[in-house]
């Protein structure tokens, strides 16, 4: 799939560590060092601008190494980059640690996911077909 992007920034474009991999790596672009104070939040710019699919999305999700090793992740995550949208894509971190943590220009801040989704149509009925399940709800799976 070919994803046409525009890149304001310095740094390289997003791109797949791994031939296995699922995201890429999204980078900050940022003018000076942002301090994420404990429980702090930022919106912190890419450079980039992408032009989806119709059909898909991009997803920004956590870095797994930031979130543990750091305190550090994706505050609406996953964060949902319509095929409309045109703007910058922009991460919105969160420090859940208890220390200040500092965002540089150039650091890997985030991953993101390019991936297919239906529209759905809702269809109004008066009652829903029955399941084994029910109507058991948060943590009702497994439990006899």
């Amino acid at each position: 799939m070919k994803i046409r992007i525009v890149n304001t920034s310095h740094h390289p474009l997003p791109a797949y560590e791994t031939s296995a991999s699922a995201g890429m790596d999204l980078r900050a672009f940022v003018p000076q060092d942002i301090v994420l104070k404990p429980l702090g939040r930022a919106l912190v710019s890419t450079g980039l601008f992408i032009e989806i699919p119709p059909g898909f999305e991009a997803q920004v999700r956590p870095r797994s190494g930031l979130a543990i090793k750091k305190g550090v992740t994706v505050l609406n995550t996953p964060g949902t980059i319509d095929a409309d949208y045109r703007g910058e894509v922009k991460v919105i971190l969160v420090n859940l640690s208890n220390e200040d943590f500092v965002v540089k220009d150039g650091d890997r801040i985030a991953q993101m996911i390019i991936a297919a989704h239906e529209q759905a149509e809702w269809m109004q009925v008066e009652e829903l077909e029955e399941t084994s399940r029910g109507a058991g709800g948060f943590g009702s799976t497994g439990h006899k």
